[in-house]
């Protein structure tokens, strides 16, 4: 299985008044590629809250900062599945800096981040059981 990779570019309104991310704001773009990977298995938050009755909420977060990224750095922001309960998902996910193409292999982490997220009835905020269609997908990636 292939690591997703969203690629960010920082922006003044990530930074700092130094051009520095502020720390806070690596949580966005955590959560922004979480977004973009379960819209590359072919949904979308909105269509699953309206169709299944499911939202997703973030349960725990273990975050690492490594080196600051700044502005106008090109990221790639990864995230990887690692295990599933009834109804919840766990992530790897990191930030890196991404290199030039001549120098691909000189990435550099900038973060590391463990996210829990739960499954949770749109209505309620209950948990719920990961649909079906969700956990098809998330079998067939593992192939």
């Amino acid at each position: 299985m292939s690591i997703f990779c969203w690629p960010a570019r920082v922006y003044w309104e990530d930074t700092d008044g130094g051009g520095v991310v502020y720390y806070a704001n690596y949580l966005k773009f955590l959560e922004r590629a979480r977004t973009e990977w379960l819209r590359s298995l072919g949904f979308s938050q909105r269509e699953l809250a309206r169709t299944a009755g499911i939202v997703f909420a973030v349960r725990s977060v273990k975050i690492d900062y490594r080196r600051p990224a700044r502005l106008d750095d090109e990221l790639c922001v990864t995230c990887e599945p690692r295990a599933r309960g009834a109804a919840s998902l766990s992530f790897a996910q990191r930030i890196l800096k991404a290199a030039p193409a001549a120098a691909a292999a000189a990435e550099d982490l900038l973060a590391g981040a463990e996210v829990r997220i739960a499954c949770l009835d749109a209505r309620t905020f209950r948990p719920q059981p990961l649909p079906d269609m969700l956990l098809s997908a998330l079998g067939a990636q593992e192939d």
